[in-house]
This record gives C-alpha cells, structure tokens and sequence, in this order.
C-alpha cells in the first residue's frame, strides 16, 4: 500500500506519518484474513485524508457516520481514522465525556487509549495498544449518540481556532505536550465516574489541547494545560472533601 502522507500538512506531518505506517500494518484497510476471526459489525471504507481545510468538527462528524452495527471497537475506530493521526483520535475519545455523566466504562478504555497513544506522540514512536483495549465492544446506541452531541460542541470552537503563537505546537514542546497528554488520560481514567463532571474536566483539557496541536493553536494549547490545572484542583477538592467526611464519621 502506497502512503501518500504529501498531503498532510507539513507542521504535524511526522505524527500523521507514524499513525498511518501503524494503522497500515496493524489494523490494514482490507477485510480480515481467512483465518483471523470476525470482530463484529464494520465500519464502512476509511475516509482519506484529502481535504486538510476541513473543520475538526467535520472530520469528527465523518468518522462518527461510518459507524454501523450494534456494537464498535476501538480497533473499528482506528481503522477508520486512518490517515488522520494519532492526535485527532484522542480528540474523539473525549467527545463522550463532554457530558456531566459519562457512560459507565467507557472512560477506562478511552482513557488508556489516550495515554498509550499519547506516549506514542511523545516519543515519536509507533503506539502500541492491547488487544483488550483495541477489541473491548461499546455499545453503539449509547456511544453514537454521545459522540455525535460532543461534535455539535467541538462545532461551536471551530471558528476561534487558527493557526498562531506557533512555538507553543513545534520542536520540544511537542513532547511536553504529548506528556501533558498522558497526565490527562491519567485523570479521565481515575475512578471519579459517578461523580458530576468527574470526566468532563479531563476530557475538556485534553480536546483543547488535541485542538491547539493538529490546528497549530498555541492558544488552545494554552488552555488546555489550563484545563489540565483545573482537573486537578477540582479532584484535589474532591480528595479533600471525602477524607474530612470520613474524618467527620469516624471521629
């Protein structure tokens, strides 16, 4: 298979390009071999990437059509992002949790598959994702829905992203920034999921920070390691508050 990575923008050009050799060779854009076992429902044929001036929001809203079937996975996911990077699958793993309660499980797959692909974007390296991650089944009736309101948010952003404050997506801050994302799959991982905006304060920092980097927004960057600041005060709060109460109780 020929990559044509020529059309990807030159900024994130390295990212896309370690993505689409993995989405290539692990998951392919052909049928599963003879003996490889049926993974359920499919999504359709995995759009290209061939417009770059498409909104973040549109790109989204496409990926999030192709999927049909009771059920998806992950590994469904990815393979219909294709060309499309590393980076802009994190964006969609946060759109579910735009939401004060999020769909129960859903937060620990998207979460680790947000560090794991964010250690990839770190070390400029192939990711590496189990098969309980990549092949765990989500329900389509209720994660469809929830994507499809996060796309209507992320639709409202679209015109106040542009392309400045450039050092803030180049050279060494990308690994920073890469490592700022793996603190925030951290968070949207840990077990708050019951509790209101638990999620939601996660999964904002890191869809802003997912933004600033694949629009060149040192802005949005900004504002995602502002989000990330709030999460964890916000949980520290959390923290706080429920060893008082058990104080109170025992005491």
């Amino acid at each position: 298979m020929v990559v044509q990575c020529s059309k990807v923008r030159a900024e994130v050009s390295a990212t896309h390009n370690i993505c689409y050799l993995y989405l290539a060779t692990r998951f392919g854009r052909k049928g599963p071999e003879k003996n490889e076992p049926d993974h359920g429902p499919q999504l359709r044929d995995p759009m290209e990437f061939d417009d770059t001036s498409s909104t973040l929001s549109a790109t989204l809203a496409q990926t999030i059509n192709g999927i049909k079937g009771d059920t998806v996975s992950l590994r469904e996911l990815m393979a219909a992002i294709g060309e499309q990077g590393l980076l802009l699958l994190c964006a969609l793993a946060t759109l579910p949790f735009l939401f004060p309660v999020s769909i129960p499980g859903v937060s620990t797959v998207f979460g680790a598959a947000i560090v794991l692909l964010a250690v990839a974007i770190t070390l400029n390296r192939l990711p590496w994702l189990p098969d309980r991650i990549l092949d765990r089944r989500l329900d389509s009736a209720k994660l469809v829905p929830a994507l499809q309101k996060g796309v209507r948010i992320v639709s409202r952003i679209d015109a106040w992203v542009r392309p400045r404050a450039l050092g803030m997506t180049a050279g060494r801050m990308t690994m920073f920034n890469g490592c700022v994302l793996v603190f925030g799959g951290i968070l949207l991982m840990a077990p708050f999921g019951l509790i209101p905006f638990s999620n939601t304060a996660p999964a904002v920092g890191i869809l802003l920070l997912t933004i600033g980097m694949i629009q060149r927004d040192g802005v949005f960057v900004l504002l995602g390691y502002l989000g990330t600041v709030l999460t964890v005060v916000y949980f520290g709060v959390l923290l706080y508050t429920a060893w008082w109460a058990g104080g109170a109780l025992l005491g």
